[in-house]
């Protein structure tokens, strides 16, 4: 039997690069960033949560819990990701960002059978030769030392993941489903380009 597993979708960001904006909230082909992303993402686990800092009851609306950081002052993925393990409920967290509404469709299962193949700590998508810690699945046993290192004032994903057993997973077959919305020309181009599969 499978490890029933969370869904995080990371949404705490100030949106710097597109003005200070609330991204996830943009409008995207017609609806919200994170509409898109929820509908690719929430099929592949059991359970969905929002980690946001700012407009808490405009993502409680899309009818996912809603839990924003517990580390103040807007300190990077990595609290949201240590907020969104305080608050699941199952022994695996997925998480995908709000701002890549093509994010693929079998990311969970690949990621699982990776994680499941080698007894890793943490399973990461990778294209070429990039990585792309925002889209990883993790062991809710992580949490307690992912507190100590932001307690501590840790916040290089890099720097985290040499403690732990790390694989990453190949997608270079979807290189295109990974692309991310960070400002508004971006948001412009991306909102013409044909949908991944």
């Amino acid at each position: 039997m499978k490890e029933a597993i969370t869904g995080l979708v990371l949404a705490g960001g100030l949106g710097r690069r597109m003005g200070g904006i609330d991204k996830g909230l943009q409008a995207f082909r017609g609806e919200p960033m994170v509409a898109h992303v929820i509908r690719r993402f929430a099929p592949q686990v059991d359970a969905l949560i929002v980690n946001a800092n700012q407009n808490i009851e405009r993502y409680a609306a899309f009818g996912h819990p809603v839990v924003p950081d517990v580390i103040t002052g807007y300190a990077g993925p990595l609290a949201g990701l240590h907020a969104g393990l305080n608050a699941c409920r199952t022994p695996l967290l997925v998480t995908s960002p709000c701002d890549s509404p093509f994010l693929p469709l079998d990311l969970v299962a690949r990621l699982r059978d990776a994680l499941e193949r080698e007894g890793a700590d943490l399973a990461v998508a990778r294209t070429g030769e990039r990585s792309h810690p925002v889209f990883s699945l993790v062991r809710r046993h992580v949490l307690p030392g992912l507190t100590d290192f932001l307690d501590g004032g840790g916040r290089k994903v890099d720097l985290w993941y040499s403690a732990l057993k790390v694989v990453e997973v190949s997608f270079d077959d979807q290189p295109d489903a990974f692309a991310n919305i960070n400002t508004l020309n971006e948001l412009a181009a991306l909102s013409v380009r044909p949908d991944t599969p």
